[in-house]
């Protein structure tokens, strides 16, 4: 499985403050989208979410999203190594994705990039 890099998740109570900082910081414009009344924002390595406490609960427990190559070989390989599969796969606005339990307990959101 091709790991292609790690975003960074965070919640933010005020996104339009949060996103000149980040976008200056990563050198980059933010990309937006709103995904279940959640507003997002990704700038660089960083995910940037604001948004109604409840649904902001579940996202504060997924540690990160790891980019891979084929989600279809991750999807293979997670479950090989007894990671259990959460959610997904699942088609979203960047890719396609899921959501897997690692055996230590870790939760981390896997996404390929392609539309």
């Amino acid at each position: 499985m091709d790991i292609l890099g790690a975003t960074l998740r965070i919640c933010v109570d005020d996104l339009e403050t949060a996103v000149p900082f980040y976008e200056r910081l990563a050198g980059g414009h933010a990309l937006r989208f709103e995904r279940g009344g959640v507003q997002v924002a990704a700038v660089g390595c960083f995910l940037l979410m604001s948004g109604p406490e409840a649904e902001l609960e579940v996202l504060r427990k997924v540690a990160a999203t790891i980019a891979v190559k084929d989600l279809d070989e991750a999807h293979r390989v997670l479950t090989e190594l007894g990671a259990r599969i959460v959610a997904g796969p699942l088609q979203t606005p960047g890719g396609r994705n899921l959501i897997a339990m690692h055996p230590d307990g870790t939760v981390y959101e896997y996404a390929d990039r392609n539309p």
